[in-house]
């Protein structure tokens, strides 16, 4: 496999964006609801990432709500030329924070025109469907009527591209009937794999796979198994498993997030990290 660095590019939409980029759920308050603990450090560690070289920013305007655009509007705009900003929608924030689905029209179009205000854009460079039939994985169901209003706002010229999250393969498919797919952000890591055939068959489209939850649903075993192969490498778990991710296939944009600049260094020297051969029949096993 070829070594990672941070130059090292896939397109997404119109956009060719390093590999390595930053996502903004963390910036909220606990359980992505409410305002951050230092408001501060949150624009300290957008305006730290942008300068670093990351040119590729995952948030929604249902994070806080409403709270992550506002931070990232305040630290970064106006916006670099070559900064993409994605966005979801479909879903929205109960009182209670809870996550509820936001599907029909006048929700759709209202998170779209939500995004646009918060973020201070005149058109948003990717807007991600996220599927709501289950909120904890992919679930079969129809996302036409929605992509068909969202089709509709990028004919209008609010939306440049679209992409989709939490799907299954037969949606995927379905929806690049009705539009252009150009990202799918699913669950997916070293433990967590029912992806892997549907990464390959992206990949061969050109289509970018943006994996969340790096470190998710890891059993103690496997976690000590990582830690392991990290202390080897002089590395942190979460180094190497986002490591690994980078060379499993190169459409994969990893969007990792931290609320502080002292995790944001961290994650980014992962893009210097090439998991040598040993290293990776020794991750083979956790995924096992």
């Amino acid at each position: 496999m070829s070594t990672m660095t941070n130059s090292a590019t896939f397109k997404l939409g119109d956009h060719t964006v390093r590999r390595l980029g930053y996502g903004a759920m963390q910036l909220a308050g606990k359980g992505v609801f409410g305002p951050p603990r230092d408001r501060a450090e949150a624009i300290a560690v957008l305006r730290e990432a942008v300068e670093s070289g990351v040119n590729h920013i995952d948030t929604s305007d249902f994070y806080g709500p409403h709270v992550t655009n506002e931070i990232i509007r305040e630290a970064l705009h106006p916006y670099a030329s070559d900064l993409l900003i994605v966005t979801k929608v479909g879903a929205s924030r109960g009182a209670d924070a809870s996550w509820k689905p936001a599907f029909s029209r006048a929700e759709l179009t209202q998170a779209v025109h939500d995004n646009l205000r918060n973020l201070g854009l005149d058109v948003v460079d990717v807007v991600n469907l996220r599927a709501m039939f289950d909120v904890h994985g992919p679930a079969e169901g129809s996302l036409d009527e929605a992509l068909d209003v969202l089709a509709d706002l990028k004919q209008q010229g609010l939306i440049r591209h679209i992409g989709l999250s939490n799907v299954t393969a037969k949606q995927i498919e379905d929806a690049g009937k009705i539009t252009d797919i150009v990202c799918v952000q699913n669950q997916y890591n070293l433990a967590h794999r029912h992806d892997d055939a549907l990464i390959d068959t992206l990949a061969a489209r050109g289509i970018a796979y943006v994996p969340f939850f790096p470190l998710g649903g890891f059993s103690p075993l496997q976690s000590s198994a990582l830690s392991d192969v990290a202390a080897k490498l002089n590395a942190t778990p979460m180094q190497v498993a986002l490591a690994w991710l980078l060379q499993r296939s190169p459409n994969i944009l990893l969007i990792p997030g931290t609320s502080s600049r002292g995790h944001l260094r961290e994650n980014l020297a992962t893009a210097t990290i090439e998991l040598p051969s040993e290293a990776l029949l020794e991750l083979e096993k956790v995924a096992g």
